[in-house]
């Protein structure tokens, strides 16, 4: 679909570092579409070959897509095995990998993460003893955030949903802080064309404003020689090199330059007044949408200093520890404990930080919610069949694609199989959640407010 950009825009960043204003309107004329998705390690999974179109440069797990399925009726896309996501985002894992080391115990802040592209990246790049709070303010935007974490399968991310100044109770705690800003949108006018009708130069300053609000409320978390990636889908200098500048200004950041491979077509530009490193991504350049990023190191503060909380959290019994052992790997080096009638499985290193954290923010999610006790009994949760923790010794029922279609619907399934009681659904080697064999019937315990609701007769 060919779209009219806006004057005013076109006027506004006209001085852009890198802005061709010709081949930047003909590319949006063009109603080209570019589909791309990143693939989870936790679940390595082969693409069907005429699927793929190439590898994504800047990602080691990104591809683009010779087209756009219907992710929707791919139960892979259900079971976590990838997530959809624009190529551009990706270089994250650039910025992340060429400034911190990686194979270390890190504690990572995703500040603006719904609905979580950017936390499944980072959490695919960092140890699994390493902590990643993938937070997200909006409470409705931080329910799709918690379906796409648990999908992704890892067990050391916690979810929370706060204001950005109430991580400055977090004082120097975090060696990484992801800011992916609110902005004006323009970058993704291409992929949303609704978007043109709400820009206007009134919200650009409106949301630099904002942006520079957002990041000095989170900035004390930041520890000192600690990393923030700052980052936003704007094209607005006064939302991008300009917010920079401001941050070396008002808070004495060292930018950060980040090795780029000029056949990447990324636009290397540099804040007017600090000449501070900024990566500029346009479609008329690389295959993906409007983007941009930029590094830097903070000088303030301590290093990492905290100090754990006198409160623990809240041990199973034997008879509870009994109930839930058959139910993960027993490989797994994991700390459990209850919340209510829910048995929590995170890292065992993460004994103290969990408390910690309770303290300080609203926590929606910390790990892998294993299930619910009842009268020393598990039945076990859907997060529990999507991580990776799950005891191998469990029986999987294997599905072809009407039946797990059918079965992500929530409707009846009828596998072959003479087993009884609780089984994970699988397809293509990947379980999709759980089901319960009764003889006859099965129960199919897929959640319901996952579910896919528009099913055509004859996909």
């Amino acid at each position: 679909m060919q779209q009219t950009l806006p004057t005013s825009l076109m006027t506004s960043i006209a001085d852009a570092p890198g802005f061709d204003a010709a081949s930047f309107q003909q590319v949006h004329q063009s109603g080209e579409q570019v589909t791309s998705v990143r693939l989870n390690p936790l679940k390595p999974v082969t693409l069907r070959p005429e699927l793929v179109q190439s590898k994504i440069p800047w990602s080691t797990h990104g591809r683009y897509l010779t087209h756009r399925p219907s992710f929707t009726l791919d139960p892979l896309f259900h079971a976590g095995c990838y997530y959809v996501q624009e190529a551009s985002s990706m270089f994250l894992e650039q910025a992340i990998q060429q400034t911190i080391d990686t194979s270390q115990t890190l504690k990572l802040l995703d500040l603006c993460a719904a609905p979580g592209g950017k936390s499944t990246l980072l959490q695919s790049i960092i140890t699994p003893d390493s902590l990643l709070v993938s937070n997200e303010v909006i409470r409705n935007r931080s329910s799709v955030l918690q379906e796409n974490i648990t999908k992704w399968g890892g067990s050391n991310v916690v979810v929370t949903s706060n204001d950005p100044k109430d991580f400055s109770r977090l004082e120097h705690y975090f060696d990484v802080l992801v800011i992916d800003a609110p902005c004006s949108g323009s970058g993704l006018f291409r992929r949303d064309p609704s978007a043109i009708e709400e820009w206007s130069p009134a919200n650009v300053m409106l949301c630099s404003q904002r942006q520079q609000r957002i990041v000095a409320d989170a900035l004390p978390s930041l520890k000192n020689e600690g990393v923030l990636v700052y980052c936003t889908c704007s094209y607005s200098v006064e939302e991008d090199e300009q917010v920079v500048d401001w941050l070396v200004d008002e808070f004495e950041m060292e930018s950060i330059t980040l090795n780029v491979d000029p056949a990447w077509g990324i636009v290397q530009s540099a804040s007017q007044k600090n000449n501070a490193a900024c990566y500029r991504f346009y479609p008329d350049k690389l295959k993906g949408e409007g983007f941009f990023l930029a590094c830097l190191r903070k000088h303030q503060g301590e290093s990492g200093k905290w100090h754990p909380s006198k409160h623990r959290t809240e041990k199973l019994s034997r008879q509870e520890q009994q109930a839930v052992a058959s139910w993960i790997d027993p490989g797994a080096d994991l700390h459990l404990f209850r919340h209510k009638e829910d048995v929590i499985a995170v890292p065992r290193s993460f004994e103290q930080v969990i408390p910690y954290l309770q303290e300080r923010l609203y926590m929606r999610q910390a790990g892998t919610l294993v299930g619910k006790l009842a009268r020393n009994e598990l039945v076990p949760d859907h997060a529990l069949a999507m991580s990776t923790i799950f005891n191998n010794a469990i029986t999987r029922i294997p599905l072809n694609l009407d039946d797990a279609l059918q079965y992500l619907r929530k409707a009846e399934v009828f596998p072959v199989s003479d087993h009884k009681g609780w089984a994970l659904a699988v397809y293509e080697g990947f379980n999709l959640g759980w089901m319960k064999m009764l003889g006859n019937r099965l129960n199919n315990y897929y959640p319901k407010e996952w579910r896919i609701l528009h099913y055509p007769k004859n996909p």
